[in-house]
């Protein structure tokens, strides 16, 4: 299949699943779909992140995948914080932007039908956003998801980077 083949199926698949929940919507009045969401001003970033990514489908530049989840990822988290009044949690979820991009990678490269390469370097971008966020999180007020013991990640983390240095001379 062909990147505008598979950037059309994409697209096509968009539109029926919106079609049908409006169609739903006209036949069952009661059924307000827009009624479960609150419209605060951070869904207006999530919903600059699909444009993003419904523009670059439909000029088939799968590459607007990265920017696109990137904006709406940070959207998410400001929707977050903005639901739950925690905006001090910025100094830890500013660590989730690289799993983000990673994220738009691994998109990018289905669009482009690469999906082995994209998962790779967007599989790591990922682990490492994360990694990250339980780090920060741990130390900076967030969840402690690791208590005290957060510094032995660092450790493994740093053992890990040692032994594939060394493996990658041999």
């Amino acid at each position: 299949m062909s990147r505008r083949q598979r950037t059309n199926t994409i697209l096509g698949l968009l539109l029926v699943l919106a079609g049908a929940v409006f169609l739903a919507q006209q036949f069952y009045p009661d059924l307000q779909v827009w009624d479960y969401f609150t419209f605060s001003w951070p869904v207006y970033v999530i919903g600059a992140g699909v444009l993003l990514l419904l523009l670059g489908l439909l000029v088939g530049a799968p590459g607007m995948a990265v920017p696109a989840t990137i904006v709406a990822g940070i959207g998410g988290v400001l929707y977050w914080q903005e639901t739950t009044g925690n905006w001090e949690s910025w100094a830890y979820t500013w660590t989730l932007i690289p799993g983000f991009v990673g994220l738009g990678i691994i998109l990018e490269a289905l669009l482009e039908g690469k999906p082995r390469g994209g998962l790779r370097a967007g599989g790591s971008l990922m682990v490492i956003s994360a990694i990250l966020f339980v780090i920060f999180a741990s130390f900076m007020g967030g969840p402690a998801l690791l208590g005290t013991y957060w510094p032995v990640l660092l450790i493994l983390i740093g053992l890990w980077f040692i032994i594939r240095s060394l493996l990658r001379r041999g």
